[in-house]
């Protein structure tokens, strides 16, 4: 799993990274499958799927020009997400992009089997991975 962002901050600042990368760790194959499911549902789109932990821990989807808006903003100390955005390969790999405490964290890992098949595996529709996807990670950021 590769995950960027701003240096750590020490402290309670910083935990809400440690809890996000545990809960996509702990939580890869349901990832990997609403991932592939919304690729489905949105086709070829340069939208990212995102969560925002703002003010509850929800998922969200990052249009490309909003990043490199960002990016712009921020004297491009974010280039490498944006080279992770373009080479995003939905078919091997998960990418979710992290927003909290006014920084992000890119979250990148190739599930085993590949997204579609957990999709497959999962047997749940988008809406029902998103609620229980969303209820693990409200769960994961309180503790």
């Amino acid at each position: 799993m590769i995950m960027f962002g701003n240096p750590q901050p020490i402290g309670e600042e910083g935990n809400w990274r440690q809890h996000l990368a545990q809960f996509a760790q702990e939580n890869q194959q349901e990832l990997a499958a609403l991932s592939w499911g919304l690729f489905l549902e949105k086709g070829d789109s340069d939208d990212t799927l995102g969560i925002d932990l703002e003010p509850t821990p929800h998922f969200v989807f990052c249009p490309k020009a909003a990043i490199e808006k960002l990016n712009s903003q921020v004297n491009n100390q974010i280039q490498e997400i944006l080279g992770f955005v373009d080479a995003h390969q939905p078919e091997k790999e998960v990418l979710i992009v992290g927003i909290g405490k006014g920084q992000i964290k890119l979250i990148q890992f190739e599930p085993e089997p590949p997204p579609s098949v957990c999709f497959e595996q999962v047997a749940a529709d988008v809406d029902t991975l998103l609620e229980r996807l969303e209820q693990r990670l409200s769960e994961q950021m309180q503790c």
